[in-house]
């Protein structure tokens, strides 16, 4: 999608917790479904903005989607499950046309001393490389969301199997008028861990995510983010897509996603 062109945001605020989804929350199978990043983030903006309250952060975010995401108006609700001092348990979730299409449930959790430990084990990742051209995904929409970040592969690639690890931004906001947020931004791209990931022959076989958990033992800093991520299946299993978030300061999260892994 040229930049002339290109959407100013990937949603437009309609009011009363109400969305117009715009064309750059388009998945790669198809114009008409979202990539699920764009929707995730958007909950992800609406649990963080649910009673907040000092000293409280996000830590974990699990996110269900029993339907595919329509690019049409989308209707964002959340509610408290359990508040207490040092924890609160929320829920979200996400209609179209009244029928759920996403759900959500986060626990935000009081922010640890400034003695903890700093455990740090994995290495950081190298520094994004130099601008590359549109990744390749065959047979893929190549306009919507993957025309929306901006992508820098370190290892592998959407068209090469195996592990991944790729850089990537957003060009545009979530939100029209809006700055985005840390975890507004590890959302957008989460869903995406298991396509840097593929390992799996998801043109032969039909092979698509359940869900995505994303778990931050920190807020990530900056715009840019790096999945590390890889695939584990087992034959008359399923799939299991894990990934490693980091920034430009090192590791700040985990990413896990079911995969349905079914015949065509």
């Amino acid at each position: 999608m040229p930049a002339a062109t290109r959407p100013e945001s990937f949603y437009r605020r309609l009011g009363d917790g109400r969305y117009a989804s715009t064309a750059a929350t388009a998945g790669p199978w198809s114009p008409e479904a979202q990539h699920a990043g764009p929707p995730s983030a958007l909950l992800g903006r609406a649990l963080e903005r649910h009673e907040p309250r000092d000293g409280l952060r996000v830590a974990r975010v699990t996110l269900e989607i029993p339907a595919p995401v329509p690019v049409g108006d989308l209707t964002v609700r959340v509610r408290t499950l359990r508040a207490g001092r040092r924890t609160e348990l929320l829920e979200g979730e996400i209609t179209a046309g009244g029928r759920p299409v996403m759900l959500a449930r986060a626990w935000r959790v009081a922010t640890s001393p400034a003695d903890t430990p700093g455990l740090r084990p994995e290495p950081t990742p190298p520094p994004p490389p130099e601008p590359q051209g549109p990744p390749a995904l065959p047979g893929a929409y190549p306009d919507g969301y993957v025309a929306a970040m901006e992508w820098r592969f370190a290892a592998g690639g959407f068209a090469t199997p195996g592990p991944g690890t790729a850089w990537a931004r957003q060009r545009i906001p979530l939100v029209a008028g809006e700055e985005d947020t840390p975890l507004t931004r590890a959302l957008t791209l989460a869903d995406s861990n298991w396509a840097v990931g593929f390992e799996l022959d998801h043109v032969r076989r039909l092979v698509i995510n359940t869900d995505i958990t994303l778990a931050l033992h920190r807020d990530p800093v900056g715009e840019w983010l790096c999945l590390s991520a890889a695939t584990a299946a087992t034959p008359g299993g399923s799939g299991l897509a894990s990934g490693r978030l980091d920034d430009t300061a090192g590791d700040c999260g985990r990413i896990l996603q079911t995969l349905l892994v079914a015949e065509r």
